[in-house]
């Protein structure tokens, strides 16, 4: 996974971003509402207490509350701006503290490493392929075949930017992010240019790059190109470690440390104990000063300690004692 963070995101990805959360939150928020007991009655209005079919005007934020038409629920905002705050943030927690999505390699279905060595994107398919795949594919066949489409591999930079672009012009989010990142290094024969990768980078965010999201994140937070924004960093970490960037996750613990809200920093760290050792030792070092408690740091070394089983297989520890560049944990 890449760390690049010398580029920018513009306001119109920050608002969807918003508004994927706030999608996620109302998913969430009609989800709990008709399978809870305590749900508000669905056809009373919360202002003046009207009852029947066409009280359907629901607040669009929290969605535990109904009126009849559009003036009731102007009026009744201010008595009922606390509960639904109150109901927004834990939604955002619900959402943000869930353990996020794994990804296996399309070729053993086993989870991919967030080792950078253990993983390789292909440019001919955009496949994620393990270590342990792409060697063995090797010593069977030979260098220069594509373990899953089985395409001759690249024989140069400018056939693999090509590659990068072709995938690129059918929506592939991650070929879209990694000519950003040509652009933002100003590698691979690119001039280097911030404001494209900005925009590559946006492009890529909206098809559902992780990797983009946390990027815009860095740039906020060190003002690369655009004014130095921590909520907007935030923001955008944390809609990457929705997604299971266990760097963006590190990354809101730190933040929520710095702040003094070590509980919730801790909460962070566990998650992202499941995939990155830094977190782990992070709650290491939160335990020895006794802010973490011996059960949280116990909960992260078990999640490390089973991820390190998850990505374990045969193939992989052959390849990674072949060479480091195979290398997986």
């Amino acid at each position: 996974m890449s760390t690049n963070c010398n580029d920018g995101a513009s306001k119109s990805n920050y608002d969807d971003g918003i508004c994927e959360m706030n999608s996620m939150l109302q998913n969430m928020s009609t989800t709990e509402k008709d399978n809870s007991k305590d749900s508000v009655l669905s056809n009373i209005c919360a202002n003046c207490g009207k009852e029947g079919s066409d009280v359907t005007n629901t607040c669009n934020k929290c969605m535990m509350v109904k009126y009849c038409n559009a003036s009731c629920k102007k009026k009744h905002r201010s008595k009922h701006k606390k509960q639904c705050d109150r109901r927004i943030a834990e939604l955002h927690d619900e959402a943000l503290f869930t353990i996020p999505p794994k990804e296996d390699c399309q070729i053993c279905f086993m989870r991919i490493p967030i080792l950078v060595t253990g993983r390789k994107r292909h440019t001919c398919c955009g496949k994620m392929i393990c270590s342990g795949c792409v060697h063995a594919v090797r010593l069977r066949d030979g260098d220069g075949l594509c373990p899953f489409c089985r395409a001759p591999a690249s024989t140069s930079d400018e056939e693999m930017i090509a590659r990068t672009k072709r995938r690129a012009g059918d929506c592939d989010a991650e070929a879209i992010y990694s000519l950003g990142v040509y652009y933002s290094n100003g590698e691979y024969g690119f001039t280097q240019n911030h404001a494209k990768a900005f925009e590559l980078w946006n492009r890529a965010a909206e098809l559902g790059s992780t990797d983009a999201y946390y990027n815009i994140g860095c740039v906020y937070l060190r003002g690369t190109g655009v004014q130095v924004d921590k909520k907007k960093a935030t923001h955008f970490w944390e809609l990457a470690a929705m997604k299971g960037c266990a760097e963006a996750r590190f990354n809101l613990g730190v933040h929520e440390f710095k702040k003094g809200n070590v509980k919730r920093a801790i909460k962070h760290y566990i998650i992202a104990a499941e995939s990155d050792y830094d977190a782990l030792e992070a709650i290491q070092t939160l335990h020895h000063f006794g802010k973490a408690t011996k059960e949280e740091y116990s909960q992260a070394l078990r999640s490390y300690q089973a991820y390190l089983g998850e990505i374990k297989s045969r193939q992989r520890v052959e390849a990674a004692a072949f060479s480091d560049i195979y290398k997986y944990y």
